[in-house]
């Protein structure tokens, strides 16, 4: 990939600091490093669509990393950086042999890739650096890391930098640096997107805000980043969307944000912005976010969401039992019925993407029925069905110690010990996955949201210099591998006919795209995870 020279906005930390940091950046300036960052491949998931990137064109990753491509734009000046998603292509011993440092960043699910990476770099006697949210919470489970970065970029990453400044060989023991001063938003740098391969992604990324002010038993989000939302300006996003465009971004733009209105008046400020950036440009991007359900309750905001074009939000609607969403703590569900809320998101031309739980405390013999039923009741046609997976450094993960009911045997889809029998578990868990993945079924929730939710989008002006030789290739090229391996080699060929051939006679030839390449992928996942090739969890760790 791509080297380059970077920005100092470390330097927004040592500025307000006291004067021996001030010479640890004199220092930092002082020597040029060569810094290689390396993202770690994700196993296949439901929301990865690693199954139809044989018939996107070109399309071989989900979205780019936001932090290492912050820490990426992060460097010292006369700093060389380059970047590598192993979801694209892997390091090469070339890319080790080059770098003076490795720089690695990840989820829990992929701690054996960056322990891989490590490794890689350690044979090429090269220091590596681990930062991220997994080692934030779990620091006890990279010892064979140089230096781990614990927290949000601030005046540890200003530490790291001076470290490396000084000396690049591998240090003796494991050096921990923890951020006490974290980087306000509103000074991060624009993500160094272009060292990344845009055109290989299915979505770009952008972060607007960081924190959740909820307290959802499972979730980490404010164990790590707090539960005091913090906001980057307008301006700042609107310059990021720029270098999007800018780096050759041509898909959608997801807000990476955990919980995108965990400050209301902070959105009702940005969205003026993005309307003004999006009938400038013709509209290039379909914006996508991540929210609470009770969203569903503020009109306003939905109706300013769909003027800017968002089309597809995810809400972590977890289960469609009230006592289950009580126990977690989630009563942000409950402002008003489930398919109410559903329903209002339709309205305003949102598709929504569910993400669900199985193996709760609640969970009886009626879970399976009542989370399909909501399947067919909703009309959501992709659902991420996880079992639950307790996390560090959540109420869940504290209570389920207490209780001895934390698992560590690497045979088992979960790190939970279930209150109904494990088999059991699995078996709702698996049913619940072969029914919302049943082609059948799965075609006729997608015609329901052509024909219920998208006539309610904000409608387009045709946009500038679209039709051309070179897209109406692609085009007739991706429908053509659609329907030669969905409408001729699948054993669901009869299912796809029936959505798509009205379609064709009509000539409404990207809904048959669309659909087509999302639906490869989930029936095959779905198909994959149940015969136990695949895990049970995103969250998983285990190894197959």
């Amino acid at each position: 990939m791509s080297g380059g020279t970077m920005s100092d906005p470390c330097s927004a930390v040592i500025e307000r600091t006291d004067p021996a940091k001030r010479r640890v950046a004199a220092e930092v300036r002082s020597a040029v490093r060569r810094i290689l960052c390396v993202f770690p491949r994700y196993e296949p998931s439901l929301g990865s669509f690693e199954y139809a990137y044989d018939i996107t064109g070109g399309l071989r990753a989900f979205m780019p990393p936001q932090g290492l491509l912050v820490i990426a734009a992060s460097t010292p000046p006369g700093w060389q950086v380059r970047f590598i998603d192993e979801n694209i292509d892997p390091a090469q011993p070339e890319d080790f042999s080059w770098a003076d440092a490795v720089f690695v960043s990840g989820m829990h699910v992929q701690c054996h890739r960056m322990i891989d990476i490590c490794r890689r770099a350690h044979a090429a006697r090269k220091p590596v650096v681990l930062g991220g949210p997994s080692v934030s919470a779990s620091p006890e489970l990279y010892p064979e890391f140089d230096y781990i970065h614990i927290g949000e970029i601030g005046d540890a990453t200003t530490e790291l930098f001076a470290m490396l400044a000084r000396d690049c060989t591998r240090p003796r023991a494991q050096i921990r640096l923890e951020t006490r001063e974290r980087l306000p938003l509103d000074r991060f740098p624009i993500p160094a997107y272009e060292l990344a391969s845009l055109e290989y992604y299915f979505l770009g990324s952008i972060q607007f805000s960081s924190g959740c002010p909820f307290t959802c038993e499972f979730c980490d989000i404010p164990g790590l980043y707090g539960r005091v939302p913090r906001m980057k300006r307008p301006e700042q996003i609107i310059a990021e969307l720029d270098k999007l465009r800018a780096c050759g971004l041509s898909t959608s733009v997801y807000f990476v944000d955990d919980n995108f209105i965990a400050n209301r008046r902070a959105v009702r400020e940005l969205i003026p912005h993005l309307i003004a950036w999006q009938e400038r440009h013709s509209f290039p991007f379909p914006f996508a976010f991540e929210a609470t359900l009770n969203i569903a309750k503020y009109s306003d905001l939905l109706a300013n969401l769909r003027d800017a074009y968002f089309t597809t939000i995810f809400c972590g609607i977890e289960t469609p039992e009230p006592e289950a969403l009580q126990q977690m703590s989630k009563k942000q569900n409950m402002t008003m019925p489930i398919l109410e809320a559903v329903d209002r998101l339709n309205a305003y031309g949102m598709e929504v993407v569910a993400g669900m739980i199985i193996g709760l405390d609640t969970d009886s013999i009626d879970t399976k029925t009542r989370i399909t039923t909501f399947i067919e009741q909703s009309n959501i046609p992709m659902l991420t069905l996880n079992l639950l997976q307790a996390l560090p450094r959540t109420p869940l993960w504290d209570r389920l110690k207490r209780e001895d009911r934390l698992s560590d045997d690497p045979d088992r889809e979960s790190n939970v010990v279930f209150k109904m029998p494990y088999d059991q578990t699995i078996a709702i868990w698996r049913a619940c996955l072969e029914h919302a993945y049943d082609p059948v079924r799965l075609f006729r929730r997608y015609d329901y949201q052509i024909r219920r939710t998208y006539p309610h989008r904000r409608q387009l002006p045709p946009r500038p210099g679209q039709l051309t030789f070179k897209n109406l290739k692609r085009g007739l090229t991706m429908l053509f591998k659609v329907c030669w391996k969905l409408g001729t080699l699948a054993d669901y060929r009869r299912a796809f006919w029936g959505y798509a051939w009205p379609r064709l006679k009509e000539g409404r030839i990207e809904e048959i795209i669309a659909t087509g390449i999302i639906a490869k992928h989930l029936i095959t996942f779905a198909r994959k995870a149940c015969a136990g090739e695949l895990n049970a969890s995103h969250y998983s760790s285990k190894v197959r």
